[in-house]
């Protein structure tokens, strides 16, 4: 599922952090969620679903540097947040939540990414901004660093039923993506095969990091029948992920599940990580692919594979 709607993540550098989350040099990354402390502390009074100028002076007026990326980003307005206010009330109520869980998801977070620096040295540290959007984007991000829209993530429970869960292992998915020189490229024309191989690469680091995959159901549902869907990937992974049944086609349709692409993705890369000697260097190759045919071409994957 595209959960992010901006996917080439533009790595940023340690010193792009904004605000601390932890004492100074106590971490590698950033998680800023202040803002989120701050909208649920005025979330009881009414004006802010009936009156703009109240958003704009009470919530937005003093955002945080990612909220204030993430506004310009996703066009978050006093005016359209104070509607969906007004029109989506109990994505809010459910959300508050997930925020109680934020503690928890930051260390986790936290002893994630630091796990990646460990099985990929090279690898970058933008911040993290969890706030509060105008629920229709979970995340985006540019070159300063990553934002999450707490109540659209919160709301995204056909991805993973646990909310804690389902924040660590889509923004640590999220995080690998700020790592791949693939990902740093917005490509509408791509093809399903490097769409599926940037996204399965993705899961499978998430899952070193995590220990889980972002997309769990994914794999659920294809259990018993990898070689009868992987070749059927295999005859279109030539085509344009956009409009195909293996991308970016939101919760799928009758019976086929959304984004099948990252759980064949995943397959080859794993394929590729099994068959190598070095794991170090296999972590490496993933992450840096560039020729997305040679990698597969290279993996030792084929349809329905033991893995």
């Amino acid at each position: 599922m595209q959960i992010l709607s901006g996917m080439a993540l533009l790595a940023a550098l340690p010193g792009n952090a904004h605000e601390a989350a932890e004492p100074h040099g106590a971490t590698r990354v950033t998680i800023v969620t202040t803002d989120v402390d701050r909208f649920y502390a005025l979330y009881d009074d009414p004006a802010l679903a009936t009156q703009p100028e109240t958003v704009a002076a009470r919530y937005l007026a003093a955002p945080s540097p990612g909220l204030a990326e993430f506004m310009v980003m996703r066009r978050i307005t006093p005016e359209k947040l104070a509607a969906v206010l007004r029109d989506k009330r109990q994505v809010f109520d459910d959300a508050r939540g997930c925020a109680t869980k934020l503690p928890d998801v930051r260390r986790r977070l936290v002893a994630a990414t630091d796990h990646l620096a460990q099985i990929y040295p090279a690898a970058k540290f933008p911040p993290i901004t969890i706030a509060i959007g105008r629920a229709t984007t979970a995340g985006t991000a540019n070159a300063n660093g990553l934002y999450i829209g707490l109540e659209a993530l919160c709301a995204a429970k056909f991805i993973e039923a646990d909310d804690e869960d389902r924040f660590v292992h889509i923004i640590g998915h999220e995080y690998v993506h700020a790592q791949q020189p693939l990902a740093q490229v917005e490509d509408r024309e791509e093809s399903v095969l490097r769409a599926a191989l940037v996204e399965g690469a993705a899961e499978f680091v998430a899952e070193r990091m995590t220990g889980s995959v972002g997309y769990p159901l994914l794999h659920q549902w294809a259990k018993g029948r990898e070689k009868e869907l992987e070749t059927a990937f295999l005859a279109e992974k030539d085509q344009k992920a956009i409009g195909s049944r293996w991308l970016y086609n939101q919760k799928g349709s009758d019976g086929w599940p959304g984004d099948l692409g990252y759980w064949v993705g995943y397959r080859v890369a794993k394929a590729h990580y099994q068959r190598a000697t070095d794991k170090a260097a296999a972590i490496r190759e993933i992450i840096e692919m560039r020729d997305p045919a040679a990698f597969l071409a290279e993996s030792g994957w084929t349809p329905g594979i033991r893995l």
